[in-house]
């Protein structure tokens, strides 16, 4: 009998052990270092703008391509992340024809707030709200030499993992970018470009 209530008392005690150390291992919190990456959509605004006195429409075309992110949770239900990506290239219609193409980069940092941080929760959504720089390079144009300034502006983003285990888990996350470049062509001023895409992108995310 007392074999028997040891054992029942060990099997207790192991069963309780695991599923702690279960819990610990997908408790989803501070001191989470990560990183997301996936194929990203950048779809911008459908009226970009006029240039040239109102005389030339833009309208900047999507894009896809790799993206991936890199975070810190410093508290269970706040974080630090920064979006980065490999050159994105965007066809320009101007008046409906293709006649110009840039590529950029936007580095996008946001503070983020995970309303369910702390808990075992598997699904674990966020939102967040940063600083977006965007980097604008190898601009050409039929008509003559374009170049597109730099730009700084707000983000918004929302998003959320789906954990898998302590490490793995999958991921979809949105921006909202606000991004205008000045234009030049030929050294002249010929308006402003607003961009203002979404970023869509769906991946998966891997915690160190």
């Amino acid at each position: 009998m007392r074999t028997s209530s040891l054992a029942s008392l060990l099997a207790g005690g192991l069963a309780a052990a695991t599923l702690m150390t279960s819990t610990q291992a997908l408790a989803y919190g501070a001191g989470d270092l990560y990183t997301r990456l996936g194929i990203a959509k950048v779809a911008p605004k459908s009226d970009n703008g006029s240039l040239v006195n109102g005389t030339v429409a833009a309208d900047v075309q999507d894009e896809n391509g790799f993206a991936f992110t890199l975070g810190y949770r410093f508290h269970d239900k706040l974080g630090l992340e920064l979006l980065a990506a490999l050159p994105f290239e965007h066809d320009v219609n101007l008046n409906g024809a293709n006649l110009a193409s840039t590529k950029h980069l936007p580095p996008t940092l946001t503070l983020q707030y995970y309303p369910l941080g702390g808990t075992e929760a598997r699904v674990q959504p966020y939102v967040g709200a940063g600083l977006n720089y965007t980097h604008f390079s190898d601009e050409s144009s039929a008509l003559g030499d374009l170049s597109l300034d730099d730009s700084w502006g707000a983000a918004g983003q929302l998003g959320v993992d789906l954990l898998i285990d302590e490490h793995w888990a999958l991921n979809a996350a949105a921006w909202y970018l606000d991004i205008d470049a000045d234009a030049t062509l030929d050294g002249a001023d010929i308006g402003t470009v607003n961009i203002d895409p979404w970023v869509v992108m769906g991946g998966i995310s891997f915690r160190y």
